[in-house]
């Protein structure tokens, strides 16, 4: 351990706070919180870990910390910090699934929409529902029940909506204020769990139909009547009262937690979450810490009431959340809590395999890799390839790979400026050197490894740019291949030699996943490029014509042939200026 480490551990403060932990470029890469700062930092470097352990700690160069007065105050630090500096060993809720919910407009003539974005625009809104398909279910059902307008914009005639009794055509004759907001108000209600009240209202008037002998109208009301069945009423009742609550429970193994949230929505289990993510600290901290970023995302509204797990101070949550929390004791609630918990169980044992082999794909593969190359463990690599076709339109693409899984905010596509013809070795030492100096002059994090598609020729080229002109010693190694196009050998050192590596091996296959991918993104930028340069034309160059006098000039001659014979009067009949036209025959007389 460096002794800059030993020093700061032996004076850190036996109080609540939060630590952040820095890699060797001081990039914050782990916020963790502490009821005793002392003992949960110090725990990081003294005793076995488990392998994510040992990956985090072998990065840690430096760290700071900062105290607070309570756990609570740690708790929301931790929180905050994370979202500042969103560091990559952290669990970060980046699922981009939102939940969508149903709405009616505030408008003249509101009408009943599904959407996934909840604003402040004097809608209301009713959800969310987990499960899509329930929210498209919920909303045919009240279209039929409720025939508010359908059409963003008012047409200028009825629509087929109206013709089946889904619309009342305000496009076309005067809906009243009132029966807007009658149908809004049985919405409302509908949605609010009224749809039993509403069901016995379409009993009886089915019912007096019936005896009226209105056997069409009491029709309609039957089958109101059955749609309302098989959608609100297919689901079993978990609890007897309409309160809105999340349930948690969590299980915690091998270093990982799954956590499982079931949404219960006017008494039903509507639908459930499932989260899986590595953790770093006790797990009811890190079940903290999740429930602090779960409710931060704009899908997840706060309900009500939320059930935790015993083990969970809920005095503590709930003031954390600002929502109420209990530990249900007894009864079908109780039974909510185990069965959330027994789920969150099965779904981390059913993952562990999956995990370990994605491991092994990525974060091992790394690992292996670095010792395969006597260096540090290259968590984040940038590899570079060429494509041109004889010298014509050069480019250079670059892609990044952090923990062995691809960047892709990282990607950058360049075109070769100053190489004229097919040459690999310059077009290389262009770009390395203008991705690197860009980085140094902005002063942004330089890779752990770079990887250069080819063989010792490129590598050399990297190598001389970055040492001799940039002063950077990152490590470089290359992809050469075989004569069937294939990745055959790694090579690395100045000058480049083989380094035996196992073609069976999971660092060989992660080697040919980044040749591959930045070889794929190479070609796609060369085919835009050229794509582009394919169809230029002799009149691209001309001062005053445009695209839109170069169509009218095409339509009227049909080919640049016939332009060449034409007369500086036949240029002046589609309006084209004399001096204009007069270049052009200048330019195609050329």
């Amino acid at each position: 351990m460096m002794e800059k480490l030993k020093e700061k551990l032996a004076i850190l403060p036996d109080q609540p706070g939060c630590y952040l932990m820095k890699d060797r470029q001081g990039t914050i890469i782990y916020v963790g919180k502490a009821k005793v700062i002392k003992n949960r930092v110090r725990s990081y470097f003294t005793g076995t870990h488990d392998g994510k352990t040992q990956l985090l700690v072998s990065e840690i160069e430096d760290f700071e910390y900062i105290i607070t007065s309570s756990n609570l105050e740690a708790l929301i630090l931790e929180f905050n910090l994370i979202k500042k500096y969103d560091p990559k060993y952290n669990v970060m809720l980046k699922d981009d699934k939102s939940y969508p919910f149903l709405k009616v407009t505030f408008e003249e003539h509101p009408r009943l929409i599904t959407t996934r974005n909840v604003r402040k625009d004097k809608g209301k809104y009713f959800g969310p529902y987990p499960n899509a398909a329930a929210a498209s279910e919920t909303k045919k059902l009240l279209d039929r029940l409720y025939p508010l307008r359908k059409c963003s914009t008012l047409p200028d005639r009825v629509c087929l909506y109206y013709h089946i009794n889904q619309c009342l055509g305000p496009c076309i004759q005067e809906v009243s204020e009132e029966t807007n907001r009658q149908m809004v108000e049985e919405i409302a209600r509908f949605l609010n769990g009224g749809h039993k009240e509403i069901k016995k209202d379409l009993i009886s008037k089915m019912e007096k139909a019936a005896e009226s002998l209105e056997f069409e109208r009491a029709k309609e009301y039957r089958d109101q009547i059955q749609h309302i069945e098989a959608v609100m009423e297919k689901q079993k009742m978990t609890i007897a009262d309409d309160v809105d609550r999340d349930v948690f429970g969590f299980a915690f193994d091998k270093g990982w937690m799954c956590v499982q949230v079931f949404f219960v929505r006017h008494g039903r289990l509507i639908e459930r979450d499932v989260s899986l993510f590595p953790v770093y600290q006790e797990p009811d901290e890190e079940f903290l810490t999740f429930l602090g970023q779960f409710y931060s995302q704009k899908e997840h509204l706060k309900p009500k009431e939320i059930f935790l797990p015993n083990s969970i101070d809920k005095d503590l949550a709930s003031e954390f959340i600002q929502v109420r929390t209990v530990h249900p004791q007894k009864g079908s609630k109780k039974e909510l809590v185990e069965l959330a918990t027994k789920n969150a169980e099965a779904a981390l044992k059913d993952k562990f395999s999956l995990i370990e082999r994605d491991e092994a794909k990525t974060i091992k593969a790394v690992e292996n890799l670095g010792i395969a190359l006597n260096i540090q463990t290259p968590h984040v690599i940038e590899a570079f390839d060429n494509s041109n076709i004889q010298g014509v339109d050069p480019v250079s693409a670059m892609v990044s790979f952090v923990d062995g899984k691809p960047n892709r905010k990282g990607y950058r596509k360049y075109k070769v400026k100053t190489v004229k013809g097919p040459d690999d070795y310059e077009s290389m030492r262009e770009v390395v050197k203008r991705r690197y100096l860009r980085l140094l002059n902005e002063e942004q994090p330089l890779p752990d490894l770079i990887v250069i598609d080819g063989g010792k020729g490129q590598i050399s080229a990297a190598q001389s740019v970055l040492e001799d002109e940039l002063g950077l010693s990152i490590p470089v190694c290359g992809l050469a291949k075989d004569d069937k196009h294939r990745t055959s050998q790694l090579m690395m050192g100045d000058p480049p030699e083989v380094v035996p590596l196992k073609r069976d091996s999971q660092e060989f296959y992660l080697l040919q996943r980044i040749q591959d991918e930045v070889h794929r993104f190479a070609i796609t930028f060369h085919r835009q490029i050229r794509s582009k340069t394919l169809f230029t034309s002799v009149l691209d160059d001309i001062e005053g014509v445009g695209e839109k006098r170069k169509r009218a000039l095409l339509k009227h001659f049909g080919s640049v042939k016939k332009m060449k014979e034409a007369s500086l009067e036949d240029f002046k009949k589609i309006a084209i200026p004399e001096k204009v036209a007069k270049a052009l025959m200048e330019k195609l007389k050329d």
